[in-house]
């Protein structure tokens, strides 16, 4: 067992907008074709709550897939994690309405690294017919991440954080760890971004050495 599984801690902070880094890890196929009409569901949520750039609170716990309830040998050996874990998370409604609370208690924006984790949560809540929980903005850090560095393919959650120099919290494919690794490039990316808009453009003395100009001319 992991020792972040179903825990939270929440510090109490006054907010008027909030961050959630979100992750979550899926349930695999054994092969193309097995099983049959299968589709990806969530089996473990990892959440960072940021505040005023402070983090106020996390959670993390494993969840019970419903169509596929059983994991694929391939599942868990990737994952690294037993059938026995996944049958003592929450259940996929138990899920969303954990969300749903997060998202209602003021506006907020989700933040996480790659695009799947948005589709399969909507897919999942289709198929459960349940509402699809967050209404706000949601970002897409590693499109963010491609786009400002003018990356031509996308670049790995855990490659991203080592080309700034640092390393991944914990474990990758655990689902807090990588929620904490993306809020740690959020804020990365952040301050780069702070940096160019501050830096002013040069001016025409910084471009050219005008002591190599007046010898020039002075010749």
């Amino acid at each position: 067992m992991r020792d972040y599984e179903k825990k939270g801690g929440k510090k109490e902070v006054t907010a008027t907008s909030q961050y959630l880094f979100l992750d979550f890890e899926f349930t695999m196929p054994e092969t193309k074709m097995e099983p049959k009409g299968f589709f990806p569901e969530i089996i473990e949520v990892g959440l960072v709550v940021v505040v005023n750039d402070e983090i106020c609170d996390q959670f993390s716990s494993y969840v019970k897939p419903t169509r596929f309830p059983v994991l694929t040998n391939r599942c868990k050996s990737f994952l690294n994690i037993t059938q026995e874990q996944i049958n003592q998370g929450m259940s996929f409604h138990e899920l969303v309405a954990l969300l749903c609370k997060y998202d209602r208690s003021c506006p907020s924006t989700v933040v996480t690294w790659g695009s799947m984790d948005m589709k399969v949560l909507k897919e999942n809540c289709k198929a459960a017919n349940l509402p699809f929980p967050f209404t706000g903005e949601h970002r897409d850090l590693a499109m963010e991440y491609k786009l400002f560095f003018g990356n031509k393919n996308h670049t790995g959650l855990r490659k991203a954080i080592q080309e700034y120099g640092n390393e991944g919290v914990g474990k990758a494919h655990c689902a807090l760890d990588d929620a904490f690794t993306t809020y740690n490039i959020f804020r990365l990316v952040e301050n780069d971004k702070k940096y160019l808009m501050k830096t002013k453009p040069p001016t025409i003395g910084e471009r050219i050495d005008l002591t190599q100009l007046r010898k020039k001319f002075a010749l």
